[in-house]
């Protein structure tokens, strides 16, 4: 399996770096290196009511990157009505996810997220309106591969707008991947489409190869 190096962003400062996917497939950490080589390896985690348990499905949800991305018009006018920033709040972020009546975010499961965060395997792209959180994406990133693992808006089109915003962020910093799992009509609306459980793995493999970074000097745009 090809997979990034270790850290590599030698055109920005050291603080703005990502790590590479090796570097978490080989952590010293016990707990990020199972689950990243669990995710590097296409299944992932959920707690559907029963306990922790790692899930695969048979056909996975990829949001486009570059000229693939749907953006609805109505949406169109609400793009630059909100800032956007990485990791400015993990916690908020997640904890928005998990505000809903039904969430398969369990107790344990946020904990393992703060960790991932801390070991750096977990980030945010978050949405701002007024100073506020407005929404956001929580999820994990192996090299070139944003692993989408939830989403919300506390704010109307926070949620929509943190997903365009995402995509491109992801395709200017030379991502290959930005992965939904699951689809759902929502993520459709934004040209979101299926790939066979053989297809997903490759692509995955590839995407595990790329050394980019994610992060990048917040006083730039995303």
């Amino acid at each position: 399996m090809p997979r990034g190096g270790g850290w590599r962003c030698s055109a920005a400062p050291r603080r703005f770096c990502t790590p590479g996917a090796d570097a978490f497939l080989n952590h010293p950490d016990p707990l990020t290196r199972e689950l990243a080589q669990g995710y590097a390896g296409g299944s992932f985690l959920m707690d559907n009511g029963d306990g922790l348990q790692w899930y695969s499905v048979r056909r996975r949800a990829l949001v486009p990157l570059g000229e693939g991305l749907h953006i609805p018009g109505s949406l169109r006018k609400h793009l630059n009505r909100f800032e956007t920033a990485i990791d400015r709040d993990f916690a908020g972020v997640l904890a928005g996810c998990r505000s809903r009546e039904e969430t398969w975010i369990s107790d344990e499961l946020a904990e393992i997220y703060l960790h991932l965060h801390r070991t750096g395997l977990a980030h945010s792209f978050e949405t701002y309106q007024g100073g506020r959180l407005a929404g956001g994406v929580l999820g994990l990133v192996l090299g070139g591969a944003f692993i989408g693992e939830s989403m919300f808006h506390s704010v109307t089109h926070g949620s929509k707008v943190a997903l365009v915003r995402l995509s491109q962020h992801l395709t200017r910093r030379g991502f290959a991947l930005l992965d939904a799992q699951i689809q759902n009509p929502h993520l459709a609306r934004f040209g979101t489409y299926e790939v066979s459980g053989a297809e997903y793995k490759a692509l995955l493999n590839e995407a595990l190869g790329r050394e980019v970074s994610l992060n990048h000097d917040p006083s730039q745009n995303p």
